[in-house]
């Protein structure tokens, strides 16, 4: 499919450093694809390391927040196994 790389839909940019956590994601099999939505930024800037959130369930997957500093963007991903994915999130990402 156009845009697609390993998949991640690459219509859109994605958060500096956020990458590497989506592809995770496809890494572990916890999702089939992953659509990178809009991005909020602050214009106070904030440093930070990336991280992902688990937002809610979607009728074909999840939406996650991924987080860097105080830029936030919105994911969606399709997947199968949302617990599993929710669960893997929580853990990960907990004391970040």
């Amino acid at each position: 499919m156009k845009y697609r790389k390993k998949g991640i839909k690459k219509e859109h940019h994605i958060i500096e450093d956020g990458e590497e956590l989506l592809e995770d994601l496809v890494k572990k099999g916890l999702v089939k694809s992953i659509i990178p939505g809009r991005i909020k930024t602050t214009p106070k800037g904030q440093p930070g390391n990336p991280r992902l959130t688990f937002q809610y369930e979607t009728n074909s997957g999840a939406k996650l927040l991924l987080k860097k500093g105080s830029t936030v963007q919105e994911v969606f991903v399709i997947t199968d196994d949302v617990p599993a994915l929710k669960d893997y999130v929580i853990e990960k990402y907990k004391n970040k």
